[in-house]
């Protein structure tokens, strides 16, 4: 009997990547032979980063954990999450849950995703009780009116967060 290889999506925006992302990613990767953060173009969200440089800020966040890329890939994509997911062989779809709130949402996406491909789970993980509140259209605020995000990303992400709104607000 041969083992296949167990590979998971992990879906989002990421605009920006917060430490609540880089939490789930870990978490995730720990559980699968393969974990693909799909970062989606979603232009309906009105993004504040394009999709490459959410791509190469994802990138970066990963790489202190990843090491040579051992088990984590980043891919961008603008099609239909399942379609997504069977493109990359996934069996599983991750997604974090912050509050009672999140539920609701993910138990839709959840049923929908399952009616739409019958062969991928969905698998809902807790953020962790520091991470639990951190979402990035609050901390893209919070980086607007000039506030300290640095206790919610990562440096890196913190500099280019803090010069693009600057960029915006001028």
């Amino acid at each position: 009997m041969t083992s296949e290889a167990l590979i998971g999506i992990y879906p989002g925006t990421f605009d920006p990547i917060t430490n609540g992302h880089t939490d789930i990613i870990q978490r995730a990767a720990k559980m699968l032979d393969k974990l693909v953060v799909g970062v989606a173009v979603n232009a309906g969200k009105g993004p504040l980063f394009t999709i490459e440089e959410r791509l190469e800020m994802v990138r970066a966040d990963i790489t202190e954990f990843n090491g040579n890329g051992d088990n984590i890939e980043v891919v961008g994509f603008g099609n239909l999450l399942t379609h997504f997911a069977r493109e990359q062989n996934a069996r599983v779809i991750v997604r974090g849950l912050r509050a009672v709130s999140d539920f609701d949402y993910e138990f839709q996406m959840a049923s929908m995703n399952a009616k739409l491909a019958p062969d991928i789970e969905t698998v809902c993980l807790m953020a962790s009780d520091k991470h639990q509140f951190i979402a990035s259209r609050l901390v893209k605020e919070i980086a607007m009116l000039d506030g300290d995000v640095s206790q919610f990303v990562s440096p890196r992400i913190s500099d280019r967060l803090i010069a693009r709104c600057r960029e915006a607000r001028a």
